[in-house]
């Protein structure tokens, strides 16, 4: 090698280490967060740089605008209504998390939805997600969720990737590298959530801005479910929920 490919290629190694730096404004939650089961390591972490796949055509809508008809509630009893173009999801106090989950399992897609926070509080997306029975509630639904995480934590976490019921974070959003989706939230305005699932990888969008790069050998097939988390408020509504099957 001589010295100028040398040169670049510690150039190329240091900016690596660079992007896989905890940013200092998310030092409380790495120290938080670390040992979680899910975890990665920081230099395992993968990034995602890739533009947002295009969301004009071939997309199934799946909700009609109408009723709730293809969908179901698991979990706890909080409360989701069709109210025209949007699934209005409502926190009831004392219920667990609650998931209005789709029928039908999907694998390899491209799915997208418009969030609004109209009383802020902790939502996200559910994908290739189980059910099973549970101590606290009938059915306990587990697997990855798109994390859409309101304003108020501060913490700017929306598109990453959390374990529900299955050990913590699998993507959280930490790193230098992350500073631009964690910016990406709007406030008092729809957020879109973008996923793409293809084999093992699973990659995620926040306002068109890359979030999220993630492989699995575990969760490779499942429903989406709409999240309203326990708690005493919180009120969201969903809208544009549609998604493209890959082959």
């Amino acid at each position: 090698m001589n010295k100028i490919a040398f040169l670049v290629s510690l150039f190329f190694v240091f900016a690596l280490v660079a992007e896989n730096k905890v940013s200092e404004s998310q030092a409380k939650w790495h120290k938080k967060y670390v040992k979680q089961k899910n975890i990665p390591k920081l230099e395992d972490t993968k990034l995602n740089t890739d533009k947002e796949p295009d969301l004009s055509s071939g997309f199934v809508d799946l909700y009609n605008k109408k009723d709730l008809s293809g969908w179901v509630p698991k979990g706890g009893t909080c409360k989701f209504e069709a109210k025209g173009d949007v699934i209005l999801g409502t926190c009831v106090k004392g219920s667990p998390s609650t998931y209005l989950s789709t029928e039908k399992e999907y694998s390899n897609f491209i799915f997208t939805c418009d969030i609004k926070w109209i009383v802020d509080g902790n939502t996200g997306v559910m994908f290739r997600a189980k059910s099973k029975k549970g101590k606290k509630v009938k059915e306990e639904v587990y697997g990855p969720q798109a994390e859409m995480e309101g304003l108020k934590q501060g913490r700017g976490w929306s598109g990453g990737i959390y374990g529900q019921a299955c050990g913590g974070y699998f993507y959280p959003l930490w790193l230098d590298a992350h500073k631009d989706a964690r910016a990406a939230l709007k406030k008092d305005d729809y957020n879109r959530i973008t996923i793409k699932a293809e084999g093992n990888n699973v990659k995620t969008w926040i306002n068109g801005i890359p979030a999220s790069n993630w492989d699995t050998e575990e969760y490779m097939k499942g429903f989406f479910g709409l999240q309203i988390h326990s708690g005493s408020k919180g009120t969201v509504e969903f809208k544009n929920i549609k998604v493209k099957e890959l082959n």
